[in-house]
């Protein structure tokens, strides 16, 4: 699928990122267009601040960058998976993942 074909929507794709090498998921976070492009051509994950209403890439701050190995789309071209060689922890608690901790109150 070519980028111009993707549904944008509202300005935002949901990205899952997932891991290279393990399979684990590691963070959910939005790219707009301009973020999709930039991470295309730096390999570096760039995405869309939702709560900062700014553009940013992933480990700037922190040095836990992600390095983008390929980048899949859904059948409805309306979200993406990174898949990613990560350096350093995701999630911004100094997790691995973003998804540490399990619901409580699980029926069955």
């Amino acid at each position: 699928m070519k980028l111009e074909e993707l549904d944008f929507g509202a300005g935002n794709l949901p990205v899952v990122v997932q891991e290279e090498a393990s399979g684990e998921v590691l963070m959910l976070a939005y790219a707009n267009r301009e973020a999709l492009e930039r991470t295309l051509e730096s390999g570096c994950a760039h995405f869309w601040s939702r709560s900062r209403g700014k553009l940013w890439k992933k480990g700037e701050s922190s040095g836990n960058v992600l390095q983008v190995q390929r980048v899949w789309v859904d059948c409805d071209g309306d979200a993406l998976l990174y898949r990613v060689a990560a350096r350093g922890p995701a999630c911004h608690t100094g997790e691995r993942s973003c998804f540490f901790r399990e619901l409580e109150g699980r029926g069955a």
